[in-house]
């Protein structure tokens, strides 16, 4: 036997009318674990605008979880140095962010 389904327009989640593109992508992107995940690959992904040329073409590796920058770097020396900047990587991220997304930086 066939079933059939029968739809209810009170259960719906659709709004009537037309929603602009804008605000659907606001709602998507607006919810916390969608929103997070996006900045965190918006630092990776802009890495090189964030921190400059120099150090971004020594980085390896650079992403981020849970609040946490890992970042490899090539470079002994930038790395030590990089080691002593860490509250201005910090601030530098979270200022481009307009956001507290990172707390601390670790080195692997």
């Amino acid at each position: 036997m066939a079933q059939h389904y029968k739809f209810d327009k009170e259960r719906t989640s659709r709004k009537p009318g037309v929603t602009p593109l804008k605000e659907a992508i606001e709602y998507v992107f607006g919810k916390p674990h969608m929103k997070q995940g996006f900045e965190e690959s918006y630092v990776t992904a802009h890495w090189a605008k964030i921190m400059g040329h120099p150090i971004s073409s020594r980085t390896q590796k650079v992403y981020v979880r849970d609040h946490i920058l890992f970042l490899q770097i090539e470079s002994a020396p930038l790395r030590n140095e990089l080691v002593h900047a860490k509250k201005k990587i910090i601030e530098l991220i979270n200022r481009e962010m307009k956001a507290e997304l990172i707390e601390d930086v670790v080195f692997i």
